[in-house]
């Protein structure tokens, strides 16, 4: 008989802080508005969130919705850090080459780690529903999936793996080792692959021009 297998929440929670440091230590002119205003619209919600550490299949509804809202929200940001950051890249009196670099490397850590709390909380319905007894079927294959004779019999992925999915599509630009299987999953990863593409190549490529 299947089991219950609640998940924590602080990984998950963790990573969003993480992603709201990074976006605080952008210079202004690559952030819109007040720099303050997403640290506060992230950290309202998620402090009374995070006071329940695991997620469970019975909670409510409006839990995930908040969840959802937080990470579109962080994700939206740091597209916006990226529209600007190349507008700024292309003007014509560009000199700050180190600082751009810096901040390229920032976008590029914050979106490595927000698409892997979106993998996480979009695989199989998310970790509350993944928590539960019934089987569901996945969006990400991963490798462990193919090869269960290679892992212990309870095995199933935790907030890391969905990380290290997002790290090594962002580096690579496509699927590593584990491979999307559902409509909205590829759209995340081409999503991911498209702001670390333009983070590493035309961000890195053009700020280390400025520096020669």
């Amino acid at each position: 008989m299947a089991t219950s297998h609640p998940e924590p929440r602080w990984p998950a929670s963790l990573a969003l802080v993480s992603c709201v440091i990074l976006y605080a230590v952008l210079p202004g002119r690559l952030v819109v508005g007040p720099k303050w205003l997403l640290p506060v619209l992230v950290a309202l919600p998620l402090a009374p969130l995070s006071a329940r550490r695991h997620r469970h299949p019975d909670e409510a509804p409006w839990i995930r919705r908040v969840v959802l809202t937080l990470i579109t929200i962080v994700t939206v940001a740091n597209v916006t850090s990226v529209a600007l950051l190349v507008d700024r890249l292309l003007s014509s009196n560009v000199s700050q080459g180190t600082q751009l670099i810096y901040s390229a490397v920032a976008i590029w850590l914050t979106n490595v780690i927000i698409y892997g709390v979106w993998f996480w909380e979009i695989d199989r319905g998310g970790p509350h529903k993944r928590a539960g007894p019934e089987d569901l079927w996945p969006d990400i294959q991963f490798p462990q999936m193919e090869n269960p004779d290679l892992v212990p019999a309870d095995w199933r992925p935790h907030f890391f793996d969905y990380l290290y999915t997002s790290f090594a599509n962002g580096t690579s630009f496509a699927p590593a080792d584990a491979m999307p299987l559902t409509l909205r999953i590829k759209v995340l990863f081409a999503s991911e692959s498209a702001v670390s593409l333009v983070a590493i190549v035309v961000v890195g490529a053009r700020a280390i021009n400025i520096l020669r």
